[in-house]
């Protein structure tokens, strides 16, 4: 092969990957730009109460995580009411990430699809749990089944416990949920738990047997509001983000 040839098919074979790289990188960069933030660390705007009009003052800022300041409460002195949601928008399919940790024996939950309008969230909305699954039973003296601890789709559908990996209480985790009528995932921690197709045959019979027998509007909606879920425990949540599908 002459000099001449050599060269041109170096240039030729630099620029064919300087061309890959930079569509990588714009298509990373496309990707990155599909999320919205609902929580960047520095503002709580778009959030407010469930059934309210402001942000219930316990839900604030605190080094940059939003943070639900109050005394944590064992179960059974527990009276909640202080739900919170976005209400900037309403969301159908999607993928949503985000970071939390509990105090020991916390108890929270993620809500979607969630409407206004009912004594609560639980009520109409599918919920992701959040739980300190490794203390809490030994803190209020009780026992849970498995719908009822972190990474369920609460009372519906339970998680893989052979991928499961829950962090100790003060640490972070993640969670990821992606929605669509296909298929519902739930991630925890980069792992993924379980997934389920909703309004399927087994979807209503599971409803119909469980804790959602007397509620007919659970999970009933297309599209609706995020929410955050006050069960009287301390709360911390950061980089709270959703894209469309």
């Amino acid at each position: 092969m002459s000099r001449i040839m050599i060269k041109r098919f170096g240039i030729t074979f630099f620029s064919a990957a300087l061309l890959g790289f930079l569509g990588c990188q714009a298509t990373s960069e496309n990707q990155e730009d599909d999320w919205i933030y609902l929580f960047d660390g520095t503002s709580t705007e778009g959030w407010r109460a469930y059934n309210g009009d402001k942000l219930p003052e316990q839900w604030v800022i605190k080094d940059g995580a939003l943070t639900f300041d109050t005394e944590k409460k064992l179960e059974s002195e527990h009276s909640g009411g202080k739900d919170i949601i976005y209400g900037a928008e309403e969301f159908d399919n999607f993928e949503l990430y985000l970071e939390w940790k509990l105090p020991p024996g916390g108890n929270s939950g993620v809500f979607y699809h969630l409407k206004e309008g009912y004594s609560g969230p639980p009520e109409v909305s599918p919920e992701y749990q959040l739980l300190d699954d490794l203390q809490w039973e030994e803190i209020n003296n009780a026992t849970l089944a498995e719908w009822q601890k972190t990474a369920a789709d609460y009372a519906m559908h339970t998680p893989d416990n052979k991928v499961k990996i829950v962090k100790p209480a003060g640490e972070w985790n993640t969670t990821r949920i992606k929605f669509t009528p296909e298929l519902v995932e739930h991630w925890l921690n980069g792992k993924k738990v379980l997934s389920f197709k909703p309004w399927t045959e087994d979807w209503y019979e599971r409803k119909a047997a469980g804790k959602w027998k007397d509620y007919p509007d659970y999970a009933k909606f297309k599209t609706g509001y995020i929410g955050l879920q006050d069960h009287d425990s301390p709360l911390w949540f950061k980089n709270i983000k959703i894209r469309k599908l």
